[in-house]
């Protein structure tokens, strides 16, 4: 049986709760199509560099998780946020800063 699917604005809404409670400041940069939207994360550590994350789906283990889709600095980061934006206007883009690199998309229920 599928695993059902939330609609991004209840994911992004709840995955913000989550980080709030822990005091991780995450920002809302673009919102994307409530429904069906893509979520990018970028982690900015506040020392000049950043990660960006994106969801894809693993054939291999049959379940989405988060992958690293660019890293450097910001500049790097942002430009490759752009380019995802030009395929994809209904993206979210969210910006978590945490000079621990915490994220918490390892944890269960945020794949």
């Amino acid at each position: 049986m599928a695993e059902p699917r939330l609609t991004s604005a209840f994911w992004v809404q709840a995955y913000r709760r989550r980080l709030d409670m822990l005091g991780i400041p995450v920002f809302v940069v673009a919102h994307g199509d409530d429904t069906a939207g893509a979520v990018l994360i970028k982690l900015n550590t506040l020392d000049g560099n950043a990660r960006l994350f994106t969801r894809r789906f693993d054939l291999m283990e049959d379940r989405r998780r988060w992958e690293v889709l660019a890293e450097g600095g910001h500049t790097d980061v942002d430009a490759a946020i752009t380019r995802e934006r030009g395929f994809d206007p209904d993206l979210w883009v969210l910006e978590i800063e945490d000079r621990e690199g915490r994220h918490m998309l390892d944890e269960p229920g945020f794949a």
